[in-house]
């Protein structure tokens, strides 16, 4: 019996799983390959919305795909674990041992043999080293981390509100390091908090009583952003009463404050969200080609460089593109159409015939404000010009990402449904998820 083609993808964040799921509709309904996705948790999220989990204005729950049922509906396998090292010569990856909370061992360590592999590992907080920052900052690069930070907001709001019923000094310093896409959308969906919690109970904690700064290093929040959306930007946060603090570099992370140029601030939850790396493991990889930043350096066509075989995508890949000498950007929209191009490539590949070269078509971008208004630049397809926006049209462009990202994974149809079920549950659970 022919042993069929096995394509192997480690990573279901946006790309790797849009990838699967692809694979799998095309090629493993039809026993053409055998697909399988290794991932490290059970449940996929999309990751720009961590930053809703973690305030509490999206129940992650309602919004998790798991992966075994998923591979089932779309004709892919699942193993549950964290790549560990690599082979290239046997084609093997290693998966490390499962352990549960308790430290017991779910899964041993095992070996997948691959005859493609494609790596789609994301990326994690890059704190550059900052004295304390592994200590004592709070960071969102994942469900666990999103759904920990909500768990103590809700207790750091409780402990606020009940030393304000007492008499007691109660204010409650919250500050955010990076004033990119996340930093800047996790300030408004802090500020509804503080303006939503005490119609819930929490009566005696103000919203003015949360103050809330966000700091950037650059001269202006939203730095790889045009200039005219990060004025918008900074605008809205200033009315939503977001201190914004622009030009110097944290220098220090203490347990309760931050310091920065000379001067220590308060702060008793400090969020992470200045940069990001590609987890350091893909620098160990058996030879492949990495950079500063751990990503593996690959070709246009995605593949690696030293390995035809071996491909990367999203995050974890530094993809150069034509007449530009930088690679593309990490950001969500990117991994949607590296996964695209990818498919076309491992198709073609079956087939004998030549890889698909990626070239990147920057769309704009969108920065939601919660509830209160989306800001954002659209770019026109035959102009090349960007066209500024805000308001309910950037708010419908906004929410059309997410639904372009269901229905990538589920069908138009499917993705009609959930959205209806979306609706229904707004409508009869609290605007906040409280525990």
């Amino acid at each position: 019996m022919e042993t069929l083609h096995h394509i192997v993808v480690v990573g279901g964040g946006a790309g790797g799983l849009e990838l699967v799921t692809r694979l799998g509709n095309k090629l493993g309904k039809k026993k053409k390959a055998r697909i399988t996705l290794v991932d490290s948790g059970l449940t996929h999220v999309w990751k720009p919305l961590l930053h809703e989990v973690a305030s509490g204005s999206l129940d992650a729950s309602a919004n998790e795909i798991n992966y075994r049922a998923h591979a089932r509906k779309h004709h892919y396998e699942f193993q549950l674990g964290r790549m560990g090292g690599l082979d290239r010569d046997k084609r093997q990856i290693v998966i490390d041992a499962f352990h549960d909370e308790e430290g017991q061992e779910v899964v041993p360590a095992r070996h997948i043999t691959y005859d493609t592999l494609v790596i789609a590992v994301g990326s994690t907080a890059n704190d550059f080293g900052t004295p304390g920052a592994q200590e004592h900052c709070l960071f969102l690069d994942s469900l666990r981390q999103a759904r920990r930070f909500h768990n103590l907001m809700l207790n750091a709001f409780l402990r606020k509100n009940h030393e304000a019923q007492e008499g007691r000094p109660h204010t409650l310093p919250i500050t955010i390091i990076g004033a990119g896409a996340t930093g800047v959308e996790l300030a408004a969906e802090l500020r509804l908090a503080s303006r939503e919690l005490p119609v819930y109970g929490m009566n005696h904690l103000r919203p003015e009583d949360v103050s809330i700064t966000i700091i950037e290093a650059a001269d202006r929040i939203l730095p790889a952003l045009p200039t005219r959306l990060s004025k918008g930007a900074t605008r809205e946060l200033e009315r939503l009463n977001v201190k914004v603090l622009t030009g110097d570099p944290v220098r220090e992370i203490r347990p309760q404050s931050l310091v920065i140029d000379g001067t220590e601030i308060p702060s008793e939850m400090t969020i992470w969200a200045a940069g990001i790396k590609a987890p350091a493991f893909l620098a160990e990889l058996d030879g492949l080609e990495t950079n500063r930043g751990n990503q593996l350096v690959v070709k246009q066509t995605l593949q690696t460089t030293n390995d035809v075989n071996i491909f990367a995508l999203g995050d974890c890949a530094a993809c150069p593109q034509p007449d530009s000498d930088r690679p593309v950007p990490p950001r969500a929209q990117a991994a949607h159409q590296q996964a695209d191009a990818l498919f076309e490539t491992l198709v073609n590949r079956l087939q004998g015939k030549d890889a698909v070269a990626f070239v990147y078509n920057d769309h704009g971008s969108l920065i939601n404000f919660s509830r209160y208004t989306t800001v954002g630049n659209l770019m026109g397809n035959l102009s090349g010009r960007s066209m500024y926006i805000e308001g309910k049209v950037a708010r419908l462009f906004y929410i059309s990402l997410y639904r372009m990202h269901q229905v990538a994974l589920h069908g138009l149809l499917r993705t009609g449904v959930i959205w209806l079920m979306d609706r229904i549950s707004r409508a009869m659970h609290p605007r906040l998820k409280l525990h």
